[in-house]
């Protein structure tokens, strides 16, 4: 079954959400049916579902679902399905899909195993130093690129656990590429909005390679060939990760870094992806496996899960003033943590206990059920100084059991936007997720503290935080987000919704989200500025909570439940961006 963000009957009557991004849910999307791109014009107003027996691939494009599922209807595994999918996305969803970024695959390689991360994080390139980036410098150029790591960690999991041919699951991608696709209306706003940019005036070539016809601007319906881009996937077909990190296309990506770069070729021919051993916590009957650093997503969740488990959160409602102020409490004091101890493990060694139930205890008791806390208060160890995001998920699973949580990302939208001349593909921003200022944290968010400085060969902290949780060592829920910082508390949403809450993958992934980071001191909710959530939001307030409207969504958690009493797997295409559920029958 195919379902790209159709309406679900049973959630049509759901309030609006009152915030001024949902009047894009009126745009045209591009259905996928029968391998066919087929279209329509609808209301994206609710998360597309989509139901199946033997397989389920849900990302932000539709032509990527697709090219997931059909790997999947050719006898591959879930992993063949992730790597065709990461690969057709870097065609389809250029803001975040990509070869030159990196990521966190989390796998479960079949019911009752033990779930496995591998983690394909960049790392700051050799001749980088800890105050390479002045105060004000600009987040785009040659100058924040990263070590990639997308198609060392993709081959790596593909010779660890993928079942066809290398060249089978990259060639579909190769095909889109070459022969283009039609995008629809989320990727002509990205498209056009990227372009129309001022900061995009000095990258040449990205808008060479992504301009639309002379006169025009992008529309729903029109087609994008990517024939560079085709090229180097030919290339990664016929030779594997080493067509990417030596040769011909690496060549292109040093030529990019006399422009003031730092990046080498030793950089890239010396970068290795890892398998790593999960983050893993049990909420109640379930198990719940994250990735572990350099991603604080994981680390952070658990932590979260810990501190609320106790607070029997389902008996107060999930809207209720209780529920949320517990909520923020948690996000503020985790947030806390991942400022003060979080970063790469080969440069730094976290204490043991963020992830003990014990130490989740004593934050719980550390929270007033009166008053929300001032988040400087709760830092006195550290100096706060008073002022004068792309990534994308995906989630699949297979016949089998078989199942894959991805995130992976350029780190902001378009990345570094230098676009490698005559390769077709984009260099992350990546080396932005450091900490620019040692010693420098203030009240609008920034953060200095020390675990993650810029240092030679370091990988910078991640956000992002795919997510397994199995039942009986059974999968049970796959999901992730993108969104910078607020991926966590996005992830810890979904998962609460459907753990504790009891609410069916549908609602859990189209309920309101709120967002606390412990610095700015505020909590962002997505509904802040709807009448209906004016009783919530004005307790909160009274409590003493900052609430604000975000100017953006928050996130897009494209997710699977596994209901085992039916026997089938149950995808949801989060609506906030774009988004497709295929199903293999």
């Amino acid at each position: 079954m195919v379902c790209c963000m159709t309406l679900d009957n049973h959630h049509r009557h759901r309030p609006s959400r009152g915030v001024p991004w949902r009047a894009l849910a009126a745009w045209l999307l591009t259905l996928c049916g029968s391998g066919l791109a087929q279209r329509t014009a609808i209301a994206a107003a609710e998360p597309a579902t989509a139901t199946a027996r033997r397989g389920m691939v849900v990302s932000v494009s539709a032509a990527a679902s697709e090219v997931g599922a059909a790997i999947l209807r050719r006898g591959g595994n879930a992993v063949d399905s992730a790597v065709a999918t990461a690969l057709a996305l870097a065609v389809t969803y250029p803001p975040a899909g990509n070869l030159a970024g990196g990521g966190f695959m989390l796998i479960l390689p079949q019911p009752g195993a033990q779930p496995v991360c591998v983690e394909y994080r960049e790392t700051a390139p050799a001749a980088a130093t800890r105050d390479m980036f002045g105060p004000g410098e600009s987040r785009l150029g040659v100058k924040t690129v990263g070590v990639p790591g997308t198609i060392r960690g993709l081959t790596l999991a593909h010779a660890r656990f993928g079942r066809l041919a290398w060249a089978d699951v990259v060639t579909p991608a190769r095909n889109l590429a070459r022969d283009g696709f039609v995008i629809d209306a989320a990727l002509a706003h990205s498209l056009n909005r990227v372009l129309q940019d001022p900061a995009s005036m000095a990258f040449d070539e990205l808008r060479r390679v992504y301009g639309a016809p002379p006169g025009h601007t992008w529309v729903a319906g029109d087609r994008l060939v990517q024939p560079d881009l085709a090229r180097t996937l030919a290339r990664l077909a016929d030779g594997g990760a080493a067509a990417f990190y030596e040769g011909p296309v690496a060549a292109a990506i040093v030529a990019e870094m006399q422009a003031g770069g730092v990046l080498t070729a030793a950089d890239l021919t010396q970068y290795a992806a890892h398998v790593r051993e999960p983050v893993h916590a049990t909420y109640r009957q379930w198990d719940v496996y994250a990735p572990p650093l350099p991603s604080s997503g994981g680390v952070a969740l658990i932590q979260m899960l810990n501190v609320l488990e106790p607070f029997a959160l389902r008996t107060r409602g999930r809207d209720s003033p209780e529920s949320c102020h517990l909520m923020l409490e948690t996000m503020r004091r985790a947030f806390l943590d991942r400022a003060r101890y979080l970063g790469d493990t080969d440069f730094i060694a976290p204490p043991s206990f963020l992830t003990c139930k014990s130490y989740a205890a004593s934050l719980g008791r550390s929270i007033d059920p009166t008053r929300a806390s001032r988040s400087t208060d709760l830092a006195t160890d550290l100096p706060i100084v008073a002022e004068g995001d792309s990534t994308t998920h995906f989630s699949i699973i297979d016949a089998e059991g078989m199942a894959v949580a991805n995130t992976y990302t350029l780190e902001q939208s378009y990345g570094s936007r230098v676009m490698v001349r005559g390769a077709g593909f984009l260099l992350n921003n990546q080396m932005g997720d450091f900490n620019w200022h040692p010693g420098v944290s203030n009240v609008h968010g920034a953060i200095g503290t020390r675990p993650n400085v810029i240092e030679p060969g370091k990988r910078m902290l991640s956000s992002q935080c795919p997510v397994l949780v199995l039942e009986d060592g059974q999968p049970f829920l796959i999901t992730g987000s993108p969104g910078g910082r607020t991926i966590i508390n996005t992830v810890l949403g979904v998962v609460l919704n459907v753990l504790e809450f009891d609410l069916d993958l549908a609602s859990a992934v189209a309920a309101p989200r709120w967002h606390h980071a412990w610095l700015p001191d505020e909590a962002c909710f997505e509904d802040a500025d709807a009448e209906s959530c004016r009783p919530l939001v004005e307790r909160l307030r009274l409590l003493g909570h900052t609430i604000v409207a975000p100017d953006e969504p928050q996130g897009d958690a494209h997710s699977i439940r596994v209901d085992r009493t039916a026997g089938v797997y149950l995808g949801v295409a989060d609506d906030r961006i774009s988004g497709c559920a295929v199903g293999v029958d």
